[in-house]
């Protein structure tokens, strides 16, 4: 036994088909030393899979605003239009996530998420065939639709590999994921679509995205684990109290309000230092890749802190707010029209205004009842939809309508202060159903 259980795998594919060929009757068994050292071993393989095929789903919706210069000018675009563009692919989930979130209950999450980001390969593939602008829209939102598995299959895959002591970090791990798509699909994409054209780089993110699903779908197996007991079938009323649960108020404020930051930051970065700073394009750019680099880095600094710190995860978040505050209030002033410190106020925001995701994820994993993580994680995504389907085109018309950036950044700043002040006295209760 102890001679097994030091012998090392001899990678991710061994540890797979040994706990895919585990006979249900020993799940109820106490472990032997080997298995409980190869799960282990085998959960970090589950985050390293999950964070890539995050990434992989996410590369092109995350890099529309980094190509939003090129789409303006090949498609004679507005800056409403372009945001219209990045909500058409996140209209989908609004309530795809949910359904993902039942099926994630029912279902194991390899197929689901694996299915899902088929889905998002052979829409882009399709994408590039689209004559304009119109039909763009609409392959956008089949897009949306396949990546509706990608945020709450990973997360309940990584939740239930890692017990709390280690759940923040490993969560901050995996949902960096998002931000690291985004800032390669920075890096790469708008090169692409210089060089060879849009359409072009609408067949690059499809390769990446079937890349992720063959990854997913090849490697990951469920814990060898006694299943979670089933709930009831959750119905209309269901829902609605659990909207009203105290946690899920925070939850809800806190990331819509936030939310819209990541929006306002992905979709207006680079047109702001064009325009107001004067950067060239490909600098923009560039600061983009650096403030959502800051943004991996923060969603694993901050979801590593909140598994040490004794108020709990949502004191996390509550930093990341005060933090995006401070920032998006600094860039009104004249030191956002500096380019040295426009350009680190970016990376400030890029940290905190994406290191709370890991945090918030975590919390809304731990205040799910018994059964139902997939759901509470399906609902909290699919609330936070509103926000990411409209505050592009809202915050696209508000800078076309005032002609300038600073009452953006006044909104958002204002929005996430008020949800700061009102969930800072949200007394927390576990969500229940």
């Amino acid at each position: 036994m102890v001679q097994g259980a030091r012998r090392r795998p001899r990678g991710p594919v061994r540890l797979a088909r040994r706990f895919a060929a585990l006979p249900r009757s020993r799940l109820h068994r106490p472990p032997r030393p080997g298995a409980v050292l190869a799960s282990v071993r085998y959960r970090w393989v589950v985050l390293g899979i999950a964070t890539f095929a995050q990434a992989a789903s996410s590369f092109f919706v995350q890099g529309i605003g980094a190509m939003g210069i090129t789409l303006q000018r090949d498609l004679d675009l507005s800056t409403a239009q372009l945001g219209l563009l990045l909500s058409a692919a996140q209209f989908a989930p609004l309530i795809g996530l949910v359904v993902a979130g039942e099926l994630l209950d029912r279902y194991n999450e390899r197929w689901v998420v694996g299915a899902g980001a088929c889905v998002v390969a052979a829409g882009l593939g399709a994408g590039s065939l689209a004559p304009g602008y119109a039909a763009l829209l609409g392959v956008l939102l089949v897009v949306g639709a396949g990546y509706s598995t990608a945020q709450p299959g990973g997360s309940k895959a990584v939740a239930s590999w890692f017990d709390a002591s280690q759940r923040g970090l490993a969560m901050g791990l995996r949902q960096a994921g998002l931000p690291l798509g985004g800032a390669l699909a920075a890096a790469v994409l708008p090169l692409v679509a210089d060089v060879h054209g849009w359409r072009t780089a609408l067949v690059v993110g499809g390769c990446v995205a079937l890349a992720g699903a063959a990854v997913f779908m090849g490697f990951y197996r469920a814990p060898p684990l006694p299943e979670a007991p089933r709930g009831e079938k959750v119905t209309l009323a269901a829902r609605v109290r659990m909207l009203r649960e105290p946690s899920m108020v925070k939850i809800m404020l806190s990331g819509t309000s936030l939310i819209s930051v990541q929006s306002g930051i992905l979709v207006l970065t680079v047109l702001y230092l064009h325009d107001v700073t004067e950067l060239g394009a490909g600098a923009a750019a560039l600061v983009l890749v650096v403030a959502q680099g800051a943004g991996v880095a923060g969603r694993i600094c901050m979801a590593a802190w909140s598994d040490r710190v004794g108020s709990g995860r949502y004191a996390s978040v509550m930093i990341c707010m005060v933090a995006v505050v401070a920032g998006m209030a600094a860039l009104a002033t004249p030191l956002g029209r500096a380019a040295p410190t426009a350009c680190l106020l970016f990376v400030w925001l890029g940290f905190f205004g994406y290191g709370w995701y890991g945090p918030w994820v975590a919390y809304v994993a731990e205040s799910a009842p018994p059964g139902k993580t997939g759901f509470a994680l399906g609902l909290a995504m699919s609330v936070n939809q509103i926000a990411i389907i409209l505050a592009p085109p809202l915050l696209g018309l508000l800078r076309d309508a005032t002609g300038g950036f600073t009452p953006v950044w006044g909104v958002l700043a204002a929005m996430t202060g008020v949800a700061l002040a009102v969930t800072a006295r949200a007394q927390r209760r576990p969500c229940a159903v």
